[in-house]
């Protein structure tokens, strides 16, 4: 064998640790701060979960540590006084009907805005329309609900002035304080901020289609719509599936922060979900155990959903995740 083919030999599988070490070094280390990342804030909290089953108090020892410790076990006796207590069925009502609503109006929203982006073959009008679009995802949530406050304000609200001159002053929807229009305001927001930043993956998909197809399509007769249709569509089908795995994999997971932000005295009965009603049992009462039991909840539920989502993906010839 010639001096330039011994170079070419593949090396033999297997090793000690210490050599794997030696000969990537710098990918080690660099794989340290997420490690240390995901052993602080996901891994250790996990530990706490043990106040779902506990009367826990962190006044019953001298230390955090001594609170787990000597806090009394009770069993399953907290998550029965989650599920049968006045406020399950309402949370549940609430947090499903904006995550159905947001799977609805939210989750196809992207996936149309890419395809017509697609669809535009001047380029520097698809780069400012896409700059434009993206620039709403990185405005703060809290900006988002001040600007909704001010503009649907029904006193010097602009937009509730223009749905006055429409519907009349007694008629004019009062988006603030209507209950009944709390998820639509919650979709409606999530849709202006996130759509376009949301259009990224699929716009990325969409560049990987091959062009030929196109073309082919476009000699046998086909128009714009039959071949987004025959070709776009069937080419980012496996990346709307993934997408919608994760979607329905957060079913029971709404957001804190918009919900509590746009939640008054007037729509709490219909704007109270898990996340404000665990923030409020955990942080404000000091219901650490009712708290930690309702988080479990909705996680065991979170997987469970994406476990079936993603078995369904691959009973209809879907990849999946796995």
């Amino acid at each position: 064998m010639s001096q330039k083919a011994e170079r070419f030999v593949p090396q033999k599988r297997g090793g000690s640790l210490k050599q794997a070490y030696r000969s990537h070094k710098w990918l080690y280390l660099m794989i340290i701060p997420g490690v240390i990342y995901l052993l602080v804030f996901h891994y250790l909290p996990m530990g706490g979960l043990v106040m779902a089953f506990q009367d826990f108090s962190p006044y019953n020892g001298d230390t955090m540590l001594g609170a787990f410790f000597h806090s009394p076990f009770v069993g399953l006796a907290v998550f029965r006084k989650f599920f049968t207590g006045p406020d399950f069925i309402r949370i549940l009502t609430n947090t499903l009907s904006i995550s159905i609503a947001s799977l609805i109006f939210y989750f196809p929203a992207p996936i149309l805005l890419a395809l017509l982006l697609n669809e535009i073959k001047n380029m520097a009008f698809k780069k400012a329309a896409q700059t434009m679009v993206y620039i709403p995802h990185f405005i703060s949530m809290v900006i988002v609900a001040a600007l909704t406050a001010q503009l649907f304000s029904t006193t010097d609200g602009l937009v509730y002035h223009w749905l006055t001159g429409i519907f009349g002053k007694s008629h004019a929807p009062d988006i603030m304080s209507n209950p009944k229009l709390f998820v639509s305001m919650i979709v409606g927001q999530n849709m202006w901020k996130e759509t376009g930043y949301g259009t990224i993956i699929f716009l990325a998909a969409l560049s990987g289609v091959d062009v030929q197809l196109y073309e082919a399509a476009e000699v046998d007769g086909a128009n714009r719509w039959q071949k987004m249709w025959h070709i776009t569509l069937p080419a980012i089908r496996s990346t709307i599936v993934i997408m919608l795995i994760l979607k329905v994999g957060t079913i029971l997971n709404t957001g804190y922060e918009q919900i509590f932000l746009m939640q008054n005295s007037m729509n709490r009965a219909v704007s109270d979900v898990f996340d404000t009603y665990i923030y409020t049992k955990g942080v404000v009462n000091g219901n650490y155990s009712l708290a930690t039991a309702a988080g479990m909840f909705k996680s065991i539920v979170c997987m469970i959903m994406v476990l079936g989502a993603n078995k369904l993906a691959k009973l209809f010839g879907e990849s999946g995740f796995y």
